[in-house]
């Protein structure tokens, strides 16, 4: 019955355009130093300017999430649980979902306990009534057997212009867990998970979000930037990584 119940577009749910390039690291302390220049860090950066991303993935028993986004499918969506700095005090379970170049974000706090169960297969804990997100993930966790699927690290640099709500983010070291204690690669909060990179050679993403516009000078540094234009995940990136360690992970 609960399926039935009507939700409304939670807060942050706008649409977002975005850019995404792959610098090597010639290229990207060039573009660092551009741009811290011109934009402010982001608040939630530590001393040393950076924080640390760990997120777990999921998919369903078709892998929909990894076949669309290779396929390309222009509309599609995918959940993970978030956490910031190994915190375990907030935990977010999100909605990213992409329509052409365009992304959006969604999500709700959730407990540990909460993380804990659905790493563990258990559902019990989250609740259709908690948000629009959470519904959507019971429902697809029923209905498509939504499960874990990918652990993704990795040490984020951002900045950030107030106009054109302008973010742009440097993204290094990008992991992939692929095993743990109890022989689990997806417990992301594991202490012992053992994690492996997915570039060897310290290639960096840089990432471009805006709404609708970009200020003139930061759209000029952003098309003077070199490297190369990419569509792939790290999503995606990690669970090729993991497949090379689990064979046939990922069904035909």
């Amino acid at each position: 019955m609960w399926m039935k119940k009507k939700y409304s577009e939670p807060t942050g749910g706008k649409y977002r355009h975005e850019i995404k390039l792959l610098l090597s690291k010639a290229e990207y302390v060039t573009a660092r130093t551009r741009i811290s220049a011109l934009m402010k860090p982001d608040s939630h950066s530590l001393r040393n300017g950076n924080y640390f991303i760990r997120s777990l993935y999921f998919d369903d028993i078709y892998h929909s999430s990894y076949w669309d986004k290779i396929a390309g499918v222009t509309h599609r969506k995918k959940f993970r649980i978030r956490t910031y700095n190994f915190s375990r005090d907030v935990i977010r379970l999100e909605r990213k979902e992409k329509n052409g170049d365009r992304i959006r974000k969604t999500g709700t706090g959730i407990s540990l306990d909460c993380a804990k169960a659905l790493i563990a297969g258990d559902c019990s804990l989250l609740k259709p009534d908690d948000s629009f997100t959470a519904a959507e993930f019971l429902a697809l966790w029923g209905g498509k057997g939504l499960r874990p699927s990918v652990v993704v690290d990795y040490t984020r640099e951002a900045y950030v212009e107030p106009v054109g709500n302008v973010r742009i983010t440097f993204d290094k070291a990008l992991r992939a867990g692929i095993a743990g204690a109890g022989g689990s690669c997806v417990d992301m909060f594991d202490e012992e998970l053992l994690t492996v990179p997915v570039y060897t050679n310290g290639m960096v993403i840089m990432e471009v979000k805006y709404d609708d516009f970009i200020p003139k000078a930061l759209s000029m540094l952003v098309s003077s930037v070199g490297g190369e234009k990419i569509a792939v995940s790290k999503f995606t990136s990690c669970r090729d990584v993991l497949d090379n360690y689990k064979p046939q992970t990922i069904g035909l």
